[in-house]
């Protein structure tokens, strides 16, 4: 085995190779140091935009609500109410005369067995336009009233069913009826 001994006071160190590494390192490092001063001021330029868009936007929704605020005290005025009364009437009865009748027979028609008839139903519009169903349906047995609800919750023309109430025959009514809720899947 051979040990290498340097004799000389101060040994030669191999350090260009080394230095050359801490340059290149430091280039690497100021470069991407600057292009981060400039990331960052250009999103300082964006952040103050973007302030000035919400102010912009801030403004136009307080003055929108002054109008808003105003319009509604000119409607809620005596004289004036009894316009709006007949106008909230005319516009639920648009709501309800946008049910087509036809469409949504012809979907219970396809969707509920043969046997099942539908003794009542009322449809009602809620503020987001979503239709919902008040149906009574009646059948001689009750297996085929649980074949409908299945039908109508497989439906896609249907949603879910909420039972409510059920009645079995009497005299005066000799069919199985059940009452429930159901979405119906109609675009006003």
């Amino acid at each position: 085995m051979k040990i290498p001994i340097n004799i000389a006071s101060q040994p030669f160190r191999r350090d260009r190779p080394m230095i050359a590494a801490y340059l290149a390192v430091s280039t690497l490092l100021a470069a991407l140091l600057a292009a981060l001063i400039i990331f960052i001021q250009q999103n300082g330029q964006q952040l103050v935009g973007m302030h000035q868009d919400i102010a912009r936007l801030n403004r136009q929704i307080h003055d929108v609500s002054i109008e808003k605020a105003r319009l509604d005290g000119i409607m809620r005025q005596p004289q004036n109410s009894s316009v709006l009364e007949w106008s909230v009437l005319i516009n639920t009865l648009i709501y309800q005369k946008a049910i087509s009748w036809s469409l949504l027979f012809a979907d219970l028609e396809k969707t509920l067995p043969y046997d099942v008839k539908v003794v009542a139903l009322h449809p009602q519009v809620d503020t987001l336009n979503h239709v919902k169903l008040d149906i009574t349906v009646g059948a001689d047995k009750s297996g085929s009233i649980v074949l409908a609800l299945k039908a109508l919750e497989s439906s896609p023309s249907f949603g879910t069913v909420k039972l409510g109430s059920s009645f079995p025959p009497t005299q005066a009514e000799p069919l199985y009826r059940y009452r429930f809720t159901v979405n119906y899947a109609q675009k006003l």
